[in-house]
């Protein structure tokens, strides 16, 4: 499954980062600690979190996360946009709930295997 996938099926809102819609998605991390991500995220899993800030690009660039969803409607802050359209990461937005989101993530990827 890619990048572009999620979006069109979970109805996903792209804020930046369209280089990067045709990563492939290998499964999911949801945390909103960074030092945490940092230690136990993957490459290719898409990264679900409510932190809006630049330093979030950072660890998704560093983690090559497939791309980052915000939740709970949370909008990116100037600085993270610039830093995803750098790295070709999409950043990602939903109203969903993070739990409701995970969820929706979890059943796509294991319908896909």
């Amino acid at each position: 499954m890619k990048v572009v996938d999620l979006v069109e099926t979970l109805g996903l809102k792209i804020f930046s980062g369209q280089a990067g819609m045709n990563r492939e998605v290998t499964g999911g991390y949801v945390s909103d600690l960074l030092s945490d991500v940092m230690g136990n995220a993957a490459e290719g899993e898409v990264w679900i979190t409510l932190q809006t800030h630049q330093n979030v690009l950072a660890i998704a660039a560093l983690k090559e996360v497939a791309a980052v969803i915000l939740v709970k409607g949370r909008e990116p802050e100037p600085e993270m946009l610039v830093h995803s359209n750098e790295e070709g990461v999409p950043v990602l937005g939903t109203d969903m709930e993070t739990f409701a989101c995970a969820g929706k993530l979890y059943q796509l990827l294991d319908a896909a295997r």
